[in-house]
């Protein structure tokens, strides 16, 4: 979780974090990575080869760009009731006003959260 107070539109909020994404996996040395975004404009620009002139055609330029740097790169849209857990986290970092990066983990509080939301078969 990255705060960005300079992002004037949700469109530019998932493009700098698909950016900010692309960014670590490079940082992190992986090879193979899957973006997953529940906006689809921003989704389809990433995956287009053509060159994008809207308001985030800039950060869209620094996505394509890093591209190289990975053996797979994927960019998948997902519907937003499946993103659950990613806008919880980000209300929380909102809420805190604090960043943090999850790399296979997930704080407990938001285990929690999850549990609460699918209750447990009481066979």
């Amino acid at each position: 979780m990255t705060l960005h107070a300079n992002a004037s539109c949700p469109c530019v909020a998932e493009a700098l974090a698909c950016l900010q994404a692309t960014k670590l996996g490079i940082l992190m040395g992986i090879r193979s990575i899957t973006l997953m975004g529940d906006l689809k404009t921003i989704i389809k620009k990433c995956q287009a080869a053509d060159m994008d002139k809207s308001i985030v055609g800039a950060i869209i330029r620094d996505i394509q760009s890093c591209k190289s740097q990975f053996q797979e790169i994927i960019f998948w849209f997902i519907q937003r009731s499946e993103n659950i857990q990613a806008h919880k986290l980000a209300k929380e970092a909102l809420v805190k006003g604090e960043k943090m990066y999850l790399v296979r983990d997930v704080p407990i509080c938001n285990e929690v959260a999850l549990e609460e939301e699918w209750p447990r078969n009481l066979d």
